[in-house]
């Protein structure tokens, strides 16, 4: 081993040398820190790194570990040892960001985790060269090649330097009270360019549901596969286990009032207010027929059962959310003012901050005065999506001259 010229072996001893002396810094410095890096000393980093690549490839002639960068027994094992790690981080649970590891190792931490970037390092470091390679004796037919590995390069260098600018923050709004100021996984507040005022917080639910639940552990009945029944427009009865279900009145803004013993369920369009149906239930045999109110209950007022013998109670459990937005006012310090509607999955873009609807007050459901927020700052993604960008081009280009030069054939 070690004869010229190198092979696989020799690569893959590279790789494992690579492996060695990650796990001395892992188990040294610990786990990578990309805050450290935020701007400018990412901007510093990335411009040491494309000279280091330059530097290496001025003198690949000369030096022969830089020339045999470039060769396949060098780019095999180097991708061998990244899929390996690849396939761990994959079926390893990862912490959030801004955690420690949960296994004494970092898999649980593999973006910094040291092997693994080191790993990544010398990917593309080759990948760098390879460009560099194709850019000295350039020819239009290398364009596909080019668009691909420099696309690659751009997204891979874009997306590890740029996490240290990475922010994502929450946010607490309340009704009619603007908020500038936001926190992160550790709980430290951060003052924005920027103010979030609550308007309002609108909640579109599902229809409610009645089940059955068994008196004595309280869990809805079949156990194991519950049935239920869904109270949508129109719907008058239906069956749960051997009872007959009759749906007589719902209320879907009701308040209970007591009267002696009895709850009874009346309209209430307020604040705190609960959904609530009278039903009629009876036995398969109508020998044993119960009647009354049930209710998911609310904030404000306790949910109603309807007892149907010493097993069986009928229930209805709290009303699912389907869609749920905030309508809010944003104040810029560039002097803007703007509405938007925020809903899951439908971000809103402003000055280089994507705001997500998160959450809100699970208490008190549809009358949620607050509404929490997710807001995300990422600088350097437009980069990596330019890179994205360059692969797809690539992609399409390959796949053109292949067709060209498969018709050119005789």
């Amino acid at each position: 081993m070690w004869n010229k010229p190198w092979r696989l072996a020799e690569g893959f001893t590279v790789g494992a040398g690579l492996l060695l002396t990650g796990m001395l810094l892992q188990l040294t410095t610990g786990a990578i820190d990309w805050s450290a890096f935020a701007w400018p000393i990412n901007l510093i980093l990335l411009c040491g790194y494309l000279l280091f690549i330059g530097i290496i490839y001025a003198f690949h002639v000369k030096v022969y570990f830089f020339r045999w960068l470039s060769h396949y027994t060098s780019v095999i094992p180097a991708l061998t040892y990244a899929v390996v790690l690849t396939l761990i981080m994959g079926v390893t649970k990862q912490v959030p960001d801004g955690h420690p590891a949960n296994d004494p190792i970092g898999f649980t931490r593999m973006l910094s985790f040291w092997p693994f970037v080191l790993m990544y390092l010398w990917i593309t470091t080759i990948l760098g060269l390879a460009i560099l390679k194709h850019l000295s004796s350039f020819k239009l037919k290398e364009i596909p090649f080019l668009l691909n590995h420099l696309g690659l390069f751009i997204a891979l260098v874009s997306a590890t330097l740029g996490s240290a600018d990475m922010q994502r923050l929450t946010m607490t709004t309340r009704i009619g009270q603007p908020e500038w100021r936001a926190a992160d996984a550790q709980g430290n507040l951060h003052e924005l360019p920027l103010a979030i005022e609550l308007e309002s917080f609108d909640i579109d639910e599902y229809p409610p549901k009645l089940m059955m639940i068994s008196n004595e552990s309280g869990m809805p009945l079949p156990k194991g596969k519950p049935e239920n029944l869904l109270l949508e427009k129109g719907f008058k009865q239906g069956k749960l286990l051997n009872w007959n279900i009759r749906v007589e009145k719902i209320l879907p803004l009701a308040a209970s009032v007591m009267n002696g013993d009895t709850v009874h369920f009346v309209e209430w369009p307020s604040m705190g207010a609960t959904c609530a149906a009278y039903i009629v239930a009876s036995n398969q045999s109508g020998e044993i027929r119960k009647e009354g109110w049930v209710s998911c209950g609310s904030f404000l007022f306790p949910f109603n059962a309807l007892r149907l013998n010493d097993k069986f109670s009928v229930v209805m459990p709290e009303r699912e959310p389907e869609r749920f937005t905030s309508n809010v006012i944003i104040y810029t310090k560039s002097g803007k003012e703007m509405k938007a509607d925020i809903e899951v999955n439908k971000p809103f873009d402003v000055e280089g901050w994507k705001i997500y609807q998160l959450s809100y007050d699970e208490t008190k459901g549809k009358w949620s005065d607050i509404s929490i927020l997710e807001l995300v700052s990422d600088p350097w993604l437009p980069f990596v999506y330019a890179g994205i960008g360059m692969l797809l081009l690539g992609a399409v280009c390959m796949f053109v001259t292949a067709g060209k030069q498969k018709e050119a054939e005789p």
